[in-house]
């Protein structure tokens, strides 16, 4: 039956484009003019019985019952080898040579004729045909049916292939799509007959076909998830993982286009038409016998295979990669990519961490094949150990130590010196110096060392400052810094005391700058050492009273306090007079002989009331957290 909307179609795109069928166009021309002729039996277009007498050059001499013989050239005949004298075929007159009286035959145009008749007559719309492709034209191929007619492009085959030329030469079966008698123009199509007989095929298939069932089939097309594979009048998908158990990138590495190949059919879907397909299925599952083959613990060698940003893929054997985590890498290093440790191809020894079946997925370490550099590390070095290290790299809370390689210990910042004050660690420490540094703490599980400097040195709050500088005792300093509740005052490099606003003068002080200016010198009176909060009390105004011989406002001598030895004010050194307590690798050490606890006794201690010297170490307490929470 005539598929008239593939016509209608064709029509405006192929059939009515003059330049496609020039060639059988003009064919048909002269058929036209020729069989008008044919009234005579030599007249110019009479087709007559020839018969093959020799040849000249490359013509064959053929007497047609004329005085003098025809001559067709030898590029009408499809095998000229094969024409020999005696053969007889019908050839067409078409004309005679008045000047040399040679006869103008053609034995492809009365082919032509007879085979233009022959198709009206026997072929009609619908019908199967078969012919021969001749040529590539405009829009399609040109194909020998008996005479030339016109195969489309896009009814060459069901998916249109990348080159029609490949059909060139071949013979084909299509069916007729059209007959145009009076242009006498034929049009064909391959792709009608191909999908009719496929229709049928298909419907067979799908009737018989069960999953599981092993089928020969052809690679139709190739796609970067899959390949298409005709199966039998029907296309199944043999998608990219079911291609092999090993690793592929891309179809093309294992099929190419019209590979013959046997597939086992996983599923089918009888509504849609939908057939999925398998190759591995083909062979054994390397994950059935896994977890035997591969065991938690085992050691084993692979190659890389692929390096993607998390970690890297490792096959094992055919079929079975498993996977490097880039947490797996290094007992120490910091891995910010794996391609800093491996690189494709590269040969490794890994442990099996973890094997799921159900998922296909093995789990590998590379640092679990060497000894873990921590489990040596609480031995090696206890708190108290004294190492050498560098410093890889500085934060805002201290800085990495680096005490061997792939080691790294922690300095906080809070662990650099007893009673400096520091901001940042880059004040005192800089990249890659080396350091030297005591082991506090080492915590195997989280992997970490704590280090400290200020532990290579004796406590100075413990004994030394609380030592040489009582409550009682004037001494003298420098005033650092001034802010709206009172006054710094370094007593020493390092250590400072504060001035609270309240202890400046008797009287009532609006801004402490009215009393004293940064660096001036001022002897101030020690009204308080407070251990536990590393804080010295000062007063310039009892200071002052006492240098007058009456010291009736001082309260009796405080009690030096003592607790836990964290926080407060750090990295100082003492002094008193010309004695000074020097806080270095040796720990505290007093310089001097008139620097001692029977100094502070010497001082005149006032009698005040005891009101008042609570009244007293209020203040002190009050002006040393506020400075605290100023600071």
């Amino acid at each position: 039956m005539v598929d008239f909307n593939l016509l209608k179609e064709l029509e405006t795109d192929e059939i009515t484009n003059s330049a496609l069928l020039t060639e059988a166009e003009t064919l048909s021309s002269d058929m036209d003019s020729l069989m008008e002729g044919q009234s005579s039996e030599f007249t110019p277009g009479a087709i007559l019985q020839g018969k093959v007498v020799g040849n000249a050059g490359d013509d064959v001499v053929i007497d047609v019952g004329f005085k003098s013989e025809g001559l067709i050239n030898k590029g009408e005949f499809e095998d000229f080898s094969a024409v020999k004298p005696g053969d007889e075929f019908e050839v067409l007159l078409e004309g005679l040579d008045a000047e040399s009286g040679v006869i103008r035959l053609s034995k492809r145009k009365a082919d032509r004729i007879r085979g233009w008749g022959r198709i009206i007559t026997e072929k009609a719309e619908g019908d199967e045909v078969r012919g021969k492709v001749m040529r590539k034209i405009k829009g399609g191929l040109l194909v020998d049916i008996g005479v030339p007619v016109f195969l489309p492009a896009s009814q060459v085959d069901i998916r249109r292939p990348p080159d029609i030329g490949i059909f060139i030469g071949k013979d084909i079966d299509a069916q007729v799509l059209k007959i145009d008698t009076e242009r006498r123009n034929i049009v064909i199509s391959r792709r009608k007959l191909v999908e009719e007989k496929r229709t049928v095929q298909r419907e067979t298939l799908l009737s018989t076909l069960n999953e599981n069932d092993r089928v020969e089939g052809t690679v139709k097309n190739i796609a970067d998830f899959g390949a298409f594979v005709d199966i039998g009048g029907l296309d199944g998908l043999l998608h990219i993982s079911d291609m092999s158990w090993g690793r592929i990138n891309h179809p093309s590495e294992l099929l190419k286009i019209d590979d013959k190949i046997e597939v086992v059919v996983l599923s089918i879907d009888r509504d849609k038409e939908k057939i999925a397909l398998g190759l591995k299925q083909k062979e054994v599952n390397p994950w059935d016998a896994i977890e035997e083959q591969f065991p938690v613990g085992l050691k084993v060698k692979g190659a890389v295979v692929n390096i993607v940003s998390y970690g890297a893929f490792i096959k094992l054997q055919e079929g079975i990669e498993g996977l490097v985590h880039i947490s797996e890498m290094s007992w120490t290093r910091r891995v910010n990519h794996p391609s800093e440790i491996l690189t494709a191809g590269e040969e490794i020894e890994v442990v099996v961490l973890d094997v799921n079946k159900n998922k296909q997925e093995i789990s590998l370490g590379i640092k679990q094949a060497e000894t873990n550099p921590w489990d040596l590390v609480a031995d090696k070095y206890p708190p108290g150990t004294v190492v050498e290290g560098v410093v890889r790299n500085l934060t805002n809370y201290g800085a990495f130590v680096e005490i061997e390689p792939g080691i790294d210990g922690m300095l906080h910042a809070s662990d650099l010196s007893w009673t400096k004050k520091i901001a940042h660690p880059n004040e005192v420490l800089k990249k890659n110096e080396p350091v030297q540094c005591v082991v506090l703490e080492v915590d195997q599980s989280k992997q970490r060392i704590s280090l400290g400097v200020k532990q290579l040195t004796e406590d100075p709050w413990l004994e030394a400052i609380p030592t040489h500088y009582q409550p009682g005792m004037v001494v003298s300093g420098q005033v650092t810094k001034i802010t709206n509740f009172g006054v710094f005052v370094e007593l020493e490099d390092d250590l400072e005391g504060l001035l609270h606003i309240s202890e400046l003068a008797d009287h009532k002080v609006e801004s402490p700058q009215d009393i004293v200016k940064v660096n001036e010198e001022v002897e101030v009176k020690i009204l308080r050492v407070d251990m536990e909060e590393r804080k010295i009390g000062l007063s310039l105004k009892r200071a002052q009273i006492g240098s007058f011989g009456d010291d009736d406002d001082d309260a009796a001598t405080p009690t030096v306090a003592a607790g836990p030895q964290r926080g407060g004010m750090e990295g100082h050194d003492a002094i008193m007079g010309t004695d000074k307590i020097s806080f270095g690798a040796g720990g505290a050490q007093v310089g001097g002989s008139s620097a001692s606890a029977g100094d502070a006794e010497a001082e005149p201690q006032p009698e005040t009331p005891a009101e008042d010297a609570s009244s007293e170490e209020a203040t002190v307490d009050e002006s040393a957290d506020e400075a605290e929470s100023k600071e």
